[in-house]
């Protein structure tokens, strides 16, 4: 999965682990769920970060939903739920990772 280096324009806000947006853990950096995106810090500004591709998650029978225990993050028309390191979307009857 790659993503794209779009840099987040006029990004006053200021993330970390305090700052009150859930934190994503992706590959080797943090995403924070803001606004139904993604953003992670790089070069002194923060990039989109989005998946550039379509990966099913094969074998995952857990059901995400509310009270699954996983974090739900709104991300754009629909919600991610962070486990095991990345998030799952529902889609066409799988999850997707994000």
């Amino acid at each position: 999965m790659t993503t794209l280096h779009q840099e987040h324009a006029a990004h006053d806000h200021t993330h970390g682990p305090a700052c009150g947006h859930t934190e994503v853990p992706h590959g080797d950096h943090v995403d924070y769920a803001h606004d139904g995106h993604l953003h992670r810090t790089h070069d002194g500004h923060y990039d989109e970060c989005e998946p550039s591709a379509h990966i099913a998650h094969e074998g995952h029978e857990h059901r995400h939903g509310d009270g699954c225990g996983h974090p739900a993050v709104a991300h754009g028309d629909h919600t991610d739920y962070v486990h095991d390191g990345h998030r799952h979307a529902e889609h066409d009857g799988h999850w997707d990772d994000h």
